[in-house]
């Protein structure tokens, strides 16, 4: 019979997986078919930056989405998945300025043209790597609709936005305080800043009254500022400082004058109640500033060094200069005092740098009523629904306590803002194309914000702002958006207020979210605790399909995932018990066809069974992934082909394919072919190529897995009676099994069995099974019946209805099972006295570790209960 079958002998996904991927492309699967007779559903990914390799999180991120878009097109869905990425404009242009240095050059000495030029040679080389990469993962994409963030046609979307939003007066140029970068000398917004804790001191000096008549004394974290300070504010019902407002304070080391000021912002009760203010270098400040029409006085660079405003400290780097900036008051008897101080510190996401609070010139959008709309989207029924839905709270909470968003970026990387000045008037003009007499004019030399164009993904990447695209007309909105609770401010947010903004509707119907893989320690993975997993890595062991499934199902919904790769094994080996029942099913299939399934045949028991199961299993498989409940959908299939399918059902199948009646024979290989082809598709979205392969070699209809029909419950081939007899003989047969186990008797022993019922309808599932008990507990002899007559010194079990009696005379020589069980039981002394000495040893406990103590304890446990059980079973034995 194994001539028929065309699969290797053993499992090997790296032969199995090889060349499939080009197969499907070949055969425009994963093409949206614009097909008006289904429904569209789409998935647009979240573009990658094409800054370096995927990671781990994106292999989840887009497993998940594979799944979906696989699933659906399997129910008849008109499916669209665009795939895409992202120019990442801070990080693709640092990594493209890292190369440079390494060659010994700079962006400037190539000059803006040439550097884009480079930059474009860096995309197209890295997009070819994330190309690969989505290939090796098996991902379902539609590359005949891919897409970039600097594409002709999206770079028309966001001159589109800009223009609009600028016209609309939600996009405004003002001088505010932002964070900058100076290691990438970039605006930042604010949730590109990482706050962290810094150990670092409050500086406590006394400034003097210029009248002589005193001192104010205030306290700063950033002395070096102060060069820059243009006043000094106190509360204006303070009675310590009142009578002082509108007097003058000499500045320490320049030498200026600055005004005292009331002002409401001041609390009195913290520090002194006196504050130093700086306007160019705080925002709080550059507010006080506003009000009181003081001066703002930049002493720094945009590379974080001082300028000629510093007077003596120029060109020194910014914490150079508070060092001697320090040194210098405090020999002036200005500083008298440095109190340690741990405070949260902005570090630039990219760069990692401590970011400057910093006064320039920027481009900004007007947030709020643009978030107003968004949160107003939320209270009605065609709202984004957030899964799970407490992410719906971390969104809105964003929304509400919204500031204006700071968008333009001093890079030569991204969307150029599409705004000119007069060469001589310095009149503004913010169009799609450049004025016609354009010698006059000078563009800005500032590019977008990456998310600017990122939060136009949805509908940008389907043709708009041509209302007409036939794309954006079918496919918008899209029905799911898959993403980690890390950017739902980054992206969805700016998605959601954007999508309602230029196309009246919510972007997405649903937010899947996800959280972070960490690595079996649950630690975050960084390069510099050296714990990351390249996805790639992985598949080249154990192939994609075991990735993938690990991933999808090892969490529910929001929660992290924790990277196990003895998991990831523990799939490899669930993989290869599927490939070994497929191919004893197709070894025994005799050259059956798809025509010749017939399921109308009389069933056994065990033939009924497998098919109710498999009936609820595609429904609870359905209804679980239609609530994104992939953790659940996993155990549920692990547990049907595991379980009932290999262990249960195949085992048997022998009974009738190895017996003599021909009818019986071509139902259960019917029914083999019919429960392994439905399995195989319920399979496919998680692991798409060993159930490819499996299905090419099953008798089958249609071209590919990828485009078979979803399946269907049938109700015909629901049999609740004989889900129940099966239960039963399961009960019976894993009964007898694990008393075997606990007496060490062999299966290859014959012994005696009696099986005492409860009622008439219990002893006549036993006779009519009896074929299978016989082939499962191998008896030499079975009795069964409502009133038996059994002996005494037996080992019992109690299933429903039911009571196995296995008498122990067959079962064991008594006397060698004591012997050996007194061996076992002068071994688990040994064990607990080691053990119970380790832990009396105070140097020990007191020196080892947490970790290791909890494990010395859990074995002293172990040890306790199984001495414990033998005993048991010793008394139980000497009767």
């Amino acid at each position: 019979m194994e001539e028929n079958v065309s699969m290797p002998t053993k499992y090997n996904p790296a032969e199995i997986e090889k060349g499939r991927y080009d197969w499907w492309l070949k055969g425009k699967y994963f093409e949206a078919k614009d097909d008006d007779e289904k429904q569209p559903y789409t998935i647009v990914i979240p573009p990658p930056n094409v800054t370096g390799k995927l990671h781990l999180g994106h292999a989840w991120d887009t497993t998940l989405q594979d799944i979906l878009t696989r699933m659906k097109r399997m129910q008849g869905y008109d499916v669209l998945w665009l795939p895409g990425m992202d120019h990442a404009g801070i990080a693709t242009q640092a990594k493209v300025e890292e190369k440079l240095r390494g060659e010994g050059k700079s962006r400037y000495d190539l000059g803006r043209e040439k550097f884009v030029e480079e930059t474009w040679k860096w995309k197209e080389e890295y997009a070819d790597h994330i190309r690969e990469q989505w290939s090796k993962l098996g991902l379902g994409l539609d590359y005949s609709r891919e897409r970039f963030t600097l594409d002709e046609g999206l770079s028309k979307a966001v001159r589109e936005v800009f223009v609009s939003l600028y016209k609309k007066g939600l996009i405004y140029r003002g001088e505010y305080i932002i964070n900058w970068d100076p290691s990438t000398k970039t605006a930042l917004s604010d949730i590109e800043v990482i706050y962290k804790d810094v150990q670092g001191a409050f500086y406590h000096m006394r400034y003097p009254l210029a009248d002589g008549s005193g001192g104010i004394e205030i306290a700063t974290t950033r002395p070096e500022t102060m060069l820059g300070d243009t006043a000094v504010a106190v509360h204006p019902e303070d009675d310590r400082y009142r009578h002082l407002i509108g007097k003058t304070v000499i500045l320490p080391i320049s030498g200026r004058e600055i005004p005292i000021v009331g002002d409401d912002y001041v609390d009195m009760e913290f520090g002194s109640g006196a504050v130093k203010i700086t306007p160019a270098h705080d925002p709080n400040d550059f507010e006080i500033g506003n009000r009181h029409n003081l001066e703002r006085i930049l002493v720094m660079n945009e590379d974080g060094t001082m300028n000629a405003g510093a007077g003596k400290y120029k060109g020194m780097d910014r914490f150079e200069c508070r060092k001697q900036i320090v040194k210098d008051l405090q020999e002036e008897g200005i500083l008298f005092k440095i109190e340690e101080h741990q405070h949260s510190v902005g570090h630039s996401e990219r760069s990692g740098a401590v970011v400057e609070p910093y006064l320039s010139t920027q481009w900004f959008v007007k947030m709020q009523p643009l978030a107003d709309e968004a949160i107003k989207l939320q209270q009605q029924e065609d709202k984004a629904n957030f899964v799970p839905d407490r992410f719906e709270k971390t969104y809105l909470h964003w929304m509400e306590n919204i500031r204006d968003w700071c968008i333009s970026r001093q890079l030569w990387w991204g969307h150029r803002i599409p705004a000119w000045y007069h060469n001589e008037t310095g009149e503004v003009y913010v169009d799609h194309e450049p004025p016609s007499d354009i010698e006059n004019w000078s563009q800005d030399n500032d590019v977008l914000d990456t998310w600017f164009s990122s939060a136009l993904w949805p509908f940008s990447t389907m043709g708009w702002p041509d209302g007409e695209a036939k794309d954006f007309q079918r496919y918008y909105p899209t029905a799911a958006l898959v993403t980690g609770y890390d950017i739902i401010f980054f992206w969805v947010s700016r998605m959601i207020f954007q999508g309602l903004e230029f196309t009246g509707e919510r972007p997405f119907k649903d937010v899947l979210i996800h959280g972070l893989v960490r690595d079996a320690e649950g630690r975050k993975m960084s390069k510099s605790l050296g714990n990351g997993v390249d996805p790639m890595d992985v598949i080249d062991k154990y192939g994609a399909d075991s990735l993938r499934y690990f991933l999808s199902t090892g969490s529910s919904p929001g929660q992290d995932l924790r990277f196990s790769i003895e998991k990831v094994e523990s799939i490899w080996n669930f993989s290869n018990k599927i490939w070994n029942a497929s191919r004893f099913a197709l070894m025994n299939m005799n050259g059956l066809t798809f025509e010749e399934i017939d399921l109308s045949g009389e069933k056994s028991v065990a033939d009924k069974w497998i098919l109710t199961r498999l009936n609820e299993t595609i429904e609870t498989v359905t209804r679980l992934s239609d609530r994104y409940e992939f953790g659940e959908v996993g155990r549920v299939l692990y547990n049907f082909i595991w379980d009932d399918f290999c262990d249960w059902y195949i085992e048997m199948a022998k009974l009738p394919l190895y017996g003599d009646d021909e009818a019986a024979k071509k139902t259960t290989r019917s029914i083999l072919a019919y429960v392994l082809d439905n399995t195989m598709r319920l399979l496919h979205p998680f692991m798409p190529f060993i159930t490819e392969e499996i299905w090419q070699n099953l008798p089958h209809s249609g071209e590919s897995i990828t485009v078979a029909e979803w399946p269907k419950a049938q109700a015909s081939l629901t049999d609740e009676n004989a889900a129940s007899e099966m239960k039963l003989l399961v009960e019976i047969i894993r009964a007898v099994r694990n008393i075997r186990a606990e007496v060490n008797t062999p299966l290859s022993k014959k012994i005696s069995i009696f099986l005492k019922a409860k009622d008439e309808s219990i002893l006549e599932v036993i006779e009519k099974n009896r074929a299978y008990i016989e082939r499962f507990c191998n008896p030499e002899k079975l009795e069964a019946g409502i009133e038996i007559d059994a002996p005494e010194k037996a080992m019992t079990a109690v299933v429903t209805g039911l009571e196995i009696i296995l008498p122990l005379e067959g079962l064991i020589n008594i006397d060698e099972e004591i012997a050996r069980l007194e061996k076992e039981r002068e071994k688990l002394n040994k064990e607990v006295e080691r053990v119970q000495k380790k832990l009396g040893n105070e140097g020990f406990v007191r020196k080892a570790p947490e970790k290791v103590i909890e494990e010395e304890r859990a074995k002293e446990q172990d040890y306790l209960e199984k001495r414990a059980a033998v005993e048991a079973r010793i008394k139980e034995l000497r009767g």
